[in-house]
């Protein structure tokens, strides 16, 4: 074989290989996360998740995986859901809805890192050592609606404010009620309001409770922050509240849209979106440590007139003018 034609062909040859050593080569595996939570988020939530993840350049089926773990509303169930997803191997765990997956996700693991996205103090509850600088492997979103309460009892003296006996919706196994009560009890002394503390976990106790308000005569009732209101519970308060016809305030502008009289609240699609973001931050190569705990800056108020109506209420105009939305 002349000199010139072996060249060419051990060029060739050599070509040959790395194509097929190319071809070869596993692609790059595609991220996997896993999504832990006490209960199915809805569907707007789930839409503010994948925005956050777009924004950051990931999308679910193109190149990245979401493994979706819910308790369905049995929160025992999270310490065996975050251990699977830490067994599957994610790259990260997002954990919403309450402290509670977050907290069970950071005792399963110290390397995956872990984002949260609920509405509660995350240095209370003791997922990070403080909002700029949150150490370890969790960062994430609050939308500290638990810290909100008084505002809205605030609120609601405003509306209707011949109610001075009134009823706080709480529930007895979320994390977030003592404080509610403590906050609650305290704007009611200040309000010059008797309150009740009705505790709900169920709905049929929020049927009792609706019963109850009724025979106590409770003039107007506040529903405290807690996935339990927010995810399960949303449909059956509105419906109780229109049945009892008494007037009520909650944490998000859904329940408003739903029937509820006024929300008052921060917009929680941000939030989980900002949740989403972070996730896609850490798959690029950033650590949760870096990232500071975001918080809310803008609360929506939501009143619907035709529930106020309904109910023979009469809205101060100087409250339809700070009003984010009114529902006709």
């Amino acid at each position: 074989m002349r000199r010139r034609e072996f060249v060419k062909f051990a060029g060739g040859a050599a070509l040959g290989w790395t194509v097929a050593a190319a071809r070869a080569q596993p692609a790059d595996p595609m991220p996997v996360i896993g999504l832990l939570s006490p209960a199915n988020l809805p569907d707007w939530g789930m839409k503010a998740v994948r925005r956050g993840l777009e924004d950051a350049g990931f999308a679910e089926g193109r190149n990245l995986t979401i493994l979706v773990r819910s308790a369905d509303g049995q929160f025992n169930r999270l310490p065996a859901l975050a251990a699977d997803l830490v067994k599957s191997e994610v790259k990260v765990i997002l954990a919403t809805g309450s402290p509670v997956p977050a907290r069970t996700a950071k005792a399963a693991t110290t390397k995956i890192p872990i984002v949260f996205a609920y509405g509660g103090d995350p240095i209370t509850d003791g997922l990070v050592e403080s909002l700029n600088q949150p150490g370890g492997n969790v960062t994430g979103a609050t939308f500290i609606g638990s810290a909100r309460l008084a505002k809205r009892m605030e609120i609601l003296r405003e509306i209707v404010p011949q109610a001075t006996n009134i009823a706080l919706l709480v529930n007895p196994n979320g994390t977030l009620a003592e404080r509610q009560i403590r906050d609650g009890t305290a704007a009611a002394q200040t309000l010059g309001q008797h309150l009740h503390v009705l505790k709900t976990s169920t709905l049929d106790e929020i049927d009792a409770a609706f019963a109850t308000m009724n025979e106590l005569k409770v003039g107007a009732f506040i529903v405290s922050t807690d996935p339990f209101f927010g995810f399960v519970a949303r449909g059956r308060l509105v419906m109780q509240a229109q049945s009892y016809k008494i007037p009520g305030i909650y944490n998000n502008r859904e329940e408003s849209g739903l029937g509820g009289l006024v929300s008052y609240g921060p917009r929680l699609p941000d939030t989980w979106r900002q949740a989403g973001q972070y996730v896609g931050r850490i798959l690029k190569g950033e650590k949760p440590s870096d990232l500071p705990v975001v918080q809310p800056t803008k609360f929506d108020l939501v009143i619907n007139l035709k529930t106020a109506r309904e109910l023979g209420l009469t809205i101060p105009a100087t409250m339809l003018g700070l009003a984010d939305e009114v529902v006709e």
